[in-house]
């Protein structure tokens, strides 16, 4: 038997076989959601993706006995490194069969590709950005992932490890549902913000506004994240495209502008788990996939918060619980929304963690990203 080769990929054709072999390599993995193959096309589109302003990127696969086993993409996020003064590249993408040859090939590629171009440290995954779908699940294989977030098979930990990376940070997704929510606790302690903060309102997203929301959230976004693990500001342009994406999909009962005598100062961004109707499409949105979205969205019973912030000034004084608890009010009117998950929480953030917990979330997941020196 012949061990495994990779190869750099440059033509078309490689390109498609790269974001195509995730759709057979899981297609027998019960919890694994197709997403759909025209955005992971654009993901790694140079010519589409905003994030390629500012970045590059170099695709490998793995082939064994003629059959592609692996891939992974070497990432170089030029802000990133401008921001944090430091020369670091990132992995994404990566899929590989249970065999730690492979593993170390794939990485080895990858990471003679980053030091070539200067780079001394890598991290990842990160499928390109740390914007995007970030980290390897390391918990909870047993249930579907929430929209936006991985999935793998549960031997990617001791791979990644296997060849020589160890734990950079762990994100943390908290699950609140009906069962758990503490609503008598969650309204005292509404209660008691509101009387601390009498000047606070809580609004929905003006879709019919867009363009000056989103610059609203991206302003609020880049002040409440700039001292985070892997954070960089977010473009105009990389935001656009994010709402672009997500304004198919959002839904204003879970999307929310907190304001202060009139300025914003927090937002908080939930997306229906799409998930539940991505799993009967096989990643395809044409010819009908769409109908199935636009028909199903409604009736959808699961939600993630994926995108929170409140303005640094601002921050500790339950601006962030206001918000989480305006969303899951409207859940139980609706009485269709009946568990919301809240990803990412950075381990690092005990803010945030005591946040889930004081609403009633449990920890559902854990994420992992990994790092080594080059």
């Amino acid at each position: 038997m012949n061990s495994s080769a990779v190869t750099v990929v440059s033509s078309k054709d490689e390109r498609k076989r790269f974001v195509d072999f995730i759709y057979t390599f899981y297609e027998n993995a019960e919890h694994w959601i197709p997403p759909l193959r025209m955005d992971q096309k654009k993901l790694i589109d140079t010519d589409k993706n905003p994030f390629f302003e500012n970045a590059e990127i170099q695709l490998f696969m793995a082939e064994k006995d003629g059959n592609l086993v692996g891939r992974i993409a070497a990432i170089i996020d030029h802000r990133f490194n401008d921001y944090h003064n430091s020369k670091t590249g990132h992995f994404g993408f990566f899929e590989c069969i249970d065999d730690q040859h492979t593993a170390n090939l794939l990485f080895r590629v990858a990471s003679d590709w980053l030091r070539d171009k200067g780079m001394n440290k890598v991290i990842g995954p990160a499928s390109p950005s740390m914007m995007d779908t970030i980290g390897v699940l390391i918990d909870g294989f047993d249930k579907d992932p929430y929209v936006l977030m991985p999935y793998n098979f549960d031997y990617y930990d001791r791979l990644i490890k296997g060849a020589g990376f160890e734990k950079e940070m762990d994100l943390y997704a908290y699950m609140v549902d009906t069962e758990t929510v503490s609503l008598d606790r969650m309204n005292r302690a509404m209660n008691i913000v509101k009387k601390r903060l009498p000047n606070i309102d809580i609004r929905p997203v003006d879709l019919k506004n867009l363009k000056s929301e989103i610059r609203i959230v991206r302003e609020i976004f880049n002040e409440a994240w700039k001292k985070n693990w892997g954070f960089i500001p977010l473009s105009e342009a990389e935001f656009d495209a994010v709402a672009k994406d997500l304004k198919f999909i959002i839904d204003t009962d879970y999307a929310h502008i907190a304001e202060m005598n009139g300025k914003p100062v927090g937002f908080s961004i939930g997306i229906p788990n799409i998930n539940e109707i991505l799993k009967t499409m096989n990643g395809k949105l044409f010819p009908f996939g769409i109908f199935k979205l636009l028909w199903k969205k409604k009736k959808l019973n699961s939600l993630r918060t994926a995108l929170m912030g409140v303005v640094p000034e601002h921050q500790g004084k339950g601006i962030d619980a206001l918000l989480h608890h305006r969303s899951i009010q409207n859940g139980l009117k609706g009485e269709n929304k009946t568990e919301s998950e809240m990803s990412w929480v950075l381990e690092s953030n005990p803010e945030m963690i005591r946040v889930a917990e004081r609403i009633g979330g449990k920890l559902d997941k854990t994420y992992r990203m990994y790092s080594k020196s080059l």
